[in-house]
């Protein structure tokens, strides 16, 4: 091979950091007096920044990465293969993206080592480039690793400190350098390195996000911290603002007679479902719910597609929203605003008398809603007192109404759970400071928009079941034995029980729940029932909806703020004929992935919605230090008592250290802190009154201190801790191991 510059650089292409001097002359068979010339130009190469030689003086492409590197699994991309980057980069420039491949796991391989790699997981992979792409075949996957944290950067009188917005964190840490241009309080994410400078723990700077200045700070604090994806590139919003109505087709039939109106919160930004019903002859009702065809503008593995499928859903602030599609889409052309034309999916449904649904069928078509209208206002029209928004609909409102009333007699049978505890709105002004907190009423109509919904996925699951098409559904398996376990030890100490014994099933859980408002312990009960239950995730395998009583559930109504509804979308143009924008091959082969992915994107969504409004209420609440507060005690742990102000629905820590001096025992079955001399009780459930003595908006933090005296109790027995203990801070030793 003829010594030359392209041929140095095809030898170390592909293969980084494998040759040095002497192994790169042996690849290219370099002998004699060409060996000076070899070092010669691999000096030359490296001074022009065309290669780069490492510590191990191996040679490698200035753009090219090491033949081995860590590597987290950030996401998927259009064609559902898990895509990730270096986790450490410290290069000029984005760090890179790389597709993350898996050899099949063989027999052999199967073990502690044998599980997949998730978003979000690590793993050590052999890097090659493919094509343009950059690859990175799995060899070992890792553990956690180090963790990535938000905070804010000050200056203080010591010097530089960063402050975790998570506030569980328990101090602040030192930078070992702190980037060039930082200024107060700029978030940055941080990680520890597990070493001390005094007293202080060190960590590295990795990424300045911006400044954390301004009244609305705390969502975007909320929205980093959880790492959700902020805005569209411009590209991507020149594609929506490019798109146009689709017109009538043999695909798509003219809707637009029939009366649909829409029934939304009243700031509401996007309108994503209609509905409407009329009497038939026998008695029952024909019942139109008609949604926004999403899948007419986000066809699939197009930008769009990607984008929203990285976001998952819409994450819903007190001062914003963040849409899982560009404004272009969510709050105009998708949107189903009154007295303009909108593409639309739509499933007719018949009921008999009784509620019970007897057939439905699915259309694609042009609608055009008849009018936007609010929960209060639809509320009043039922009620006879329609108000200039709902008058001109009236007629269309009160068929509607009465097919409710049919629909709430088979819910009533079918018996979901009802849960229904209350729902606190955080009001925030345009310099983002909180101007109230409210109670979100709750009216028939939320009711009805509810079960119409409700309907429409059923029926979505069932026509997708009777063509044998594997979809995304939604799965809400029934409640452990151990979270039951741990129901049926804390209800005795309410006078309630639960048995173990029989099957677990809502009409149980309801007549307990029943049971609790009768002696006005509804919320702790609800709360505790609540906490038994599994968790809902998205999933191919249709395994059903313990919550609500159904067999066969898929989200269909919300595919302008849901993935997953946009999915099942897809699977009903294909299955039914209805259009040639359906579910794609690759789509299709990737359920599983998806699946699990936008069940960790709406954790992560509710997470960053709960963070936020709780920095929302620290800050609304730090004028009133001092000031005292009805609460109850919602959770109880060795090291204190976790409650919930009844006039904000703020959450806040009472510190095992501030009850005083005497010992409390944890007893773990009772949800309780027991005084050891005493036996003084705090019990979960209680109503209480306390005291504020510090809120911290950066993390949310509130922290109370007890004013109400323990309930006379039995003190425990001797030697029982039940699970731990809460002794007063200064009257701790260090453990002897």
């Amino acid at each position: 091979m003829e010594l030359s510059r392209d041929s140095i650089l095809k030898a170390v292409s592909g293969q980084p950091d494998r040759f040095d001097n002497k192994a790169l002359a042996r690849q290219l068979k370099v002998k004699g007096e060409d060996r000076r010339v070899l070092r010669q130009l691999l000096r030359e190469m490296v001074d022009e920044g065309v290669l780069k030689k490492s510590k191990n003086k191996t040679f490698r492409e200035a753009d090219d990465l090491p033949g081995v590197m860590v590597i987290r699994v950030t996401g998927l991309d259009e064609h559902g293969d898990l895509v990730g980057e270096p986790e450490v980069w410290k290069q000029d420039g984005p760090s890179p993206k790389v597709i993350v491949r898996e050899e099949p796991i063989s027999k052999k391989s199967r073990g502690h080592n044998a599980a997949t790699v998730g978003v979000g997981g690590r793993a050590l992979c052999r890097i090659k480039k493919d094509k343009g792409l950059i690859i990175a075949q799995v060899m070992k996957r890792l553990g956690a690793g180090p963790t990535k944290n938000l905070g804010i950067l000050y200056q203080g009188g010591r010097g530089w400190r960063i402050q975790p917005v998570d506030k569980k964190a328990r101090h602040d840490y030192k930078p070992t350098k702190v980037p060039e241009g930082s200024e107060n309080n700029d978030l940055v994410w941080f990680q520890s390195t597990r070493r001390n400078q005094g007293d202080l723990r060190l960590a590295e700077i990795v990424e300045t996000v911006g400044s954390a200045n301004g009244g609305k700070a705390a969502s975007l604090i909320s929205l980093y911290q959880h790492e959700i994806p902020v805005g569209f590139p411009d590209d991507m919003i020149a594609e929506a603002k490019a798109l146009k109505l689709p017109k009538l087709s043999k695909y798509r039939e003219d809707l637009r007679h029939l009366p649909l109106v829409t029934i939304d919160p009243v700031d509401a930004k996007d309108f994503d479902d209609a509905i409407t019903a009329t009497p038939t002859k026998n008695g029952g009702w024909d019942v139109w719910v008609a949604i926004a065809d999403v899948a007419a503008f986000v066809t699939p593995d197009s930008p769009l597609d990607r984008a929203a499928r990285n976001k998952g859903n819409s994450v819903y602030l007190p001062d914003r929203v963040e849409p899982m599609l560009p404004h272009e889409l969510s709050s105009d052309l998708c949107s189903l605003r009154p007295n303009e034309d909108r593409a639309c999916m739509a499933v007719n449904m018949f009921f008999d008398k009784n509620g019970i649904k007897k057939s439905h069928k699915f259309h694609r078509g042009i609608m055009r809603s008849h009018a936007r209208l609010t929960y209060a206002q639809a509320q009043e029209a039922f009620t006879g007192n329609a108000g200039e928004a709902a008058a001109p609909v009236v007629d269309i409102l009160r068929d509607i109404f009465s097919a409710y009333k049919a629909l709430r007699k088979a819910r009533n049978e079918r018996a979901p759970l009802a849960i229904e505890l209350p729902e606190r709105r955080v009001h925030v002004n345009d310099k983002g400071e909180v101007t109230e907190i409210t109670i979100r009423d709750r009216f028939d109509a939320h009711k009805l928009v509810e079960e119409f919904m409700v309907q429409a996925n059923v029926a979505a699951a069932e026509a997708l079941g009777s063509k044998g098409v594997t979809t995304i559904v939604r799965v809400h398996e029934p409640p452990s034995r151990e979270k039951l376990q741990g129901l049926s030890d804390f209800l005795p100490a309410l006078g309630l029980k639960w048995s173990l014994g029989e099957r677990a099933s809502t009409k149980r859980l309801n007549t307990l729940l029943k049971q609790a408002d009768e002696k006005g312990l509804a919320e702790t009960v609800g709360m505790s029932v609540l906490r038994s239950q599994s968790q809902a995730i998205y999933d191919p395998d249709p395994k059903g909806h313990f919550g609500l009583n159904l067999t066969h559930y898929a989200h269909f109504t919300s595919p302008i703020r849901r993935y997953a509804d946009l999915v099942v979308h897809r699977a009903l143009i294909n299955a039914f004929d209805l259009g040639e924008d359906g579910t794609s091959p690759s789509e299709a082969s990737r359920l599983k992935e998806i699946s699990e992915h936008i069940s960790t994107t709406e954790r992560r969504a509710m997470k960053a919605e709960r963070d936020s409004k709780d920095r929302y209420i620290a800050a609304f609440l730090e004028k009133r230090v001092g000031a005292t507060f009805d609460a109850r005690i919602t959770g109880v742990t060795k090291f204190g008592l976790f409650i919930t102000l009844d006039e904000t629905g703020a959450d806040g820590l009472i510190p095992s250290r501030s009850l005083g001096r005497e010992y409390f025992v944890f007893d773990e079955k009772r949800k309780a802190l027991i005084g050891a001399d005493s036996g003084g009780t705090y019990r979960f459930g209680r109503q209480i009154k306390v005291k504020l003595v510090e809120a911290t908006p950066i993390t949310g933090g509130l922290i109370f201190e007890i004013l109400t005296k323990p309930e006379p109790g039995k003190k425990p027995k001797r030697g029982h801790h039940g699970g731990g203990s809460a002794r007063p801070k200064q009257n701790r030793g260090r453990r002897r191991r």
